[in-house]
């Protein structure tokens, strides 16, 4: 089995932010996303693969294939089109939490936002408490 290519990484996360958010306001918002994230997880950001900032980590084995390994429980990466936010469960039973949120796209477990004013942080952080709380719950 292939090892996962996102793994933890020593890259500075301030540094990543300043050269890859390709606008002032991504880098405001990814800024902000940070202290948002610490508080709410109690952990300090991580570089996961090239793009990504995670927060703490889990260790998940799948249900349906021989694949495991280790994730953060909650992340993000200010990529080009919008801010990708690794929040959500993605089950069926969580989607109430999406209600109020605001302006975004959902992928499968992913919230897509143009701006973190588009949506409410307040809501933000209650997906953020139910997924950690769903994570740790699954896999311990």
């Amino acid at each position: 089995m292939a090892a996962l290519k996102t793994q933890p990484t020593q890259i500075d996360v301030a540094e990543f932010i300043r050269t890859f958010a390709d606008s002032e306001q991504k880098q405001k918002d990814s800024f902000e996303l940070i202290e948002i994230m610490r508080r709410v997880t109690g952990c300090e950001p991580q570089m996961w693969g090239p793009s990504m900032i995670g927060f703490g980590k889990y260790h998940y084995k799948s249900e349906r294939s021989r694949q495991e390994g280790d994730w953060p429980l909650v992340g993000f990466s200010p990529r080009k089109a919008a801010i990708s936010l690794y929040v959500f469960s993605g089950m069926p039973e969580h989607e109430y939490l999406l209600e109020g949120l605001g302006k975004f796209k959902k992928g499968a477990a992913c919230i897509y936002v143009k701006k973190l004013s588009d949506i409410s942080i307040p809501v933000l952080k209650e997906i953020m408490k139910t997924t950690i709380s769903f994570l740790k719950e699954r896999y311990g």
